[in-house]
């Protein structure tokens, strides 16, 4: 599976997460089967561009980034790749033939001799090369997935890994996507400001880290997220930005500990909205006071 691939599944299992949907919901709801959904979301398949957004219809959530995800993966699916075709050589006249080779002379003598000893070691390369790729192909079978629902066990034969790369503070200033942090964590608290702009505060167990993440946007909003340690940063850029949900990067953050969010919306009259949670299994939001806004929980 390629890592464009295995963006794509990520994306795809928080927004079933998200959504909180089995494979028999996913299949009643839309057109694609329970088998068809499995195949999806364990990469066995890339899915069809329309069952990307019906997935992001389930889970109200935009489309923009899960489908950008999708075109990279589609056009590195199956090892595709755009090539220019040999041009097609118009015959030639006889005019235009090339003279018939001159007679090599015959070799000197122990060449034959070089030439088996080369292609024996072309050989023996070509059987180390077979071995350790097939060795790393079944270790890379072989490893478990690294997320499961609960109450829904994944099939035994799920083909890779989805574990995450880093922990506690490995994934400090990291993307929580590319290291596999985004696959079903938990909503610490979700907030919604004065703009109409969603921010939630995202927490994994599997790699101890958190972040925030936001939707519904304008150009020039800013938004922030600490755990006590070092403040990681966005600034949503441009319309593309804007159109779909952005994370920061990842902090640190231990059970028990406080994760805190604040976002500057772009206008100058604008104010600074903030709101924490704790990490934990009773996680409750709480926000500072803040004339320009109130709290709207966003599942």
């Amino acid at each position: 599976m390629t890592p464009e691939h295995t963006r794509l599944v990520a994306a795809l299992r928080e927004l079933r997460a998200g959504a909180g949907l089995s494979l028999a919901a996913l299949a009643e709801r839309t057109a694609y089967s329970k088998s068809s959904w499995e195949r999806y979301l364990n990469g066995k398949s890339l899915p069809p561009r329309h069952a990307v957004r019906e997935l992001c219809r389930l889970a109200e959530e935009p489309e923009g980034r899960p489908l950008a995800l999708w075109e990279l993966a589609e056009s590195h699916w199956g090892g595709r790749a755009t090539t220019a075709s040999a041009p097609v050589s118009a015959p030639r006249s006889p005019a235009d033939e090339p003279p018939p080779p001159r007679p090599e002379a015959p070799p000197p003598a122990g060449t034959g001799r070089h030439l088996r000893r080369s292609r024996l070691l072309l050989l023996l390369a070509s059987a180390y090369t077979v071995v350790v790729g097939g060795v790393a192909a079944l270790l890379f079978l072989l490893l478990p997935d690294s997320e499961a629902p609960e109450g829904e066990p994944l099939p035994a034969s799920v083909p890779f890994s989805l574990a995450p790369l880093c922990h506690g503070a490995a994934c400090e200033g990291r993307d929580p996507m590319r290291l596999i942090c985004g696959i079903g964590p938990d909503t610490l608290a979700a907030y919604r400001t004065a703009t109409g702009a969603h921010v939630e505060l995202r927490h994994s167990q599997k790699c101890g880290a958190s972040w925030a993440r936001t939707w519904r946007t304008e150009i020039g909003d800013r938004l922030e997220v600490t755990a006590g340690g070092p403040t990681h940063s966005l600034r949503i850029g441009n319309a593309d930005e804007a159109a779909t949900f952005m994370y920061t990067e990842m902090t640190e953050a231990t059970p028990g500990g406080t994760v805190r969010a604040c976002f500057r919306p772009a206008s100058a009259d604008g104010e600074r909205e903030c709101f924490e949670a704790r990490v934990g299994p009773a996680a409750a939001a709480s926000r500072t006071p803040s004339p320009a806004a109130s709290p709207d929980s966003h599942g």
